[in-house]
């Protein structure tokens, strides 16, 4: 593989001025950067991204951490970020935590090792003792769908508490007063928010908070569906459900459909998060819509701004949902 030298002396130039082509670096006239650059393809050359790195200690890379990169939610802020990214000639480099601090914690310090120019993170924790050591990092930072609580960075967040509230008081008022609620773990500010939202809609319009009906569990189909399936085969089950995002509602619909029940004659089910195969499952699931591509446009822009004014105080934007009526839930008759 040819070198910067070799470029050099084809060119017929010194090496410093090569670098200074390939660092787009002012005082080197237009016909001597066509040279050189031409000299380049011929020979094949490529500059070293690593030695390019170290000299102006970041790359053109953004990191990227999602808690599940299976569900849709997370799709499309991915997809946004990287939108934006590309716009700014960056690239992305996406991890998925699976919910789990270790792993985040592994990713988070490979990334600053790898000098990425900027983090994205949906963190696992909320706790900002855990994070103590990327604050420190001096790496651009956005903290996005959730909190972490003391940190003074950027955050894309929706209002969950307020979403949740919504969604319940729908289904109180269609008459339901056994509601299920699956929410995700206590370690998630989003949990915490949505379960709060939850219960202060039930205390308002006067509803018992059943907390055997309650799910604090990782926010996936195979955590739900069996705890769906246990309240379905109680004595006293639910005649509503609320499910914290997509992929918790296709558990609750497979546990339905196994204990033979009808959407929404005999159950109804609302949740969070309106992904492309929502309208189409049982006469369509009443849901929540987060902006979730907006959110993750959003993010990104703060990143770049961040990079741009690294001194500003940070900001937290809080976008809304929007309640989207489908037939997975029905009025009650007295």
């Amino acid at each position: 593989m040819p070198s910067i030298k070799d470029v050099a002396e084809q060119a017929g130039v010194s090496v410093a001025t090569v670098s200074r082509v390939f660092s787009n670096r002012p005082h080197v006239r237009a016909e001597v950067r066509e040279h050189v650059l031409g000299v380049a393809a011929q020979l094949g050359y490529r500059p070293s991204r690593i030695a390019r790195n170290l000299r102006k200690q970041s790359t053109n890379i953004i990191g990227l951490l999602v808690s599940d990169v299976r569900n849709p939610f997370f799709v499309e802020i991915a997809r946004a970020i990287e939108d934006v990214a590309n716009s700014h000639q960056m690239s992305v480099f996406l991890c998925n935590t699976d919910e789990n601090p270790e792993k985040e914690q592994t990713y988070l310090h490979t990334l600053i090792d790898e000098l990425v120019a900027g983090i994205i993170l949906v963190p696992t924790q909320g706790k900002v003792e855990n994070f103590g050591f990327l604050l420190q990092s001096g790496i651009p930072i956005v903290i996005t769908d959730r909190r972490i609580e003391g940190a003074a960075v950027d955050s894309v967040v929706s209002d969950n508490l307020q979403s949740a509230y919504q969604i319940t008081s729908h289904l109180i008022k269609q008459g339901h007063k056994r509601i299920g609620a699956l929410i995700g773990a206590a370690k998630s500010t989003t949990g915490r928010d949505r379960l709060q939202g939850f219960k202060q809609a039930m205390t308002d319009h006067g509803r018992t908070i059943h907390e055997d009906l309650i799910g604090r569990i990782d926010p996936t189909e195979k955590a739900s569906e069996p705890i769906v399936s246990q309240w379905l085969a109680s004595d006293t089950p639910p005649t509503a459900i609320f499910s914290g995002n997509s992929l918790m509602t296709i558990g609750v619909v497979n546990a339905i459909h196994k204990a033979g029940l009808a959407i929404p004659d005999q159950i109804s089910i609302a949740g969070f998060d309106d992904t492309i195969w929502m309208p189409h499952i049982a006469h369509g699931i009443t849901v929540i819509s987060q902006p979730a591509y907006e959110m993750g446009r959003t993010a990104a822009e703060l990143l770049f701004q961040r990079m741009a004014e690294p001194l500003r105080d940070a900001r937290e934007i809080v976008l809304k949902g929007k309640l989207i009526e489908r037939g997975s839930t029905r009025l009650l008759t007295p």
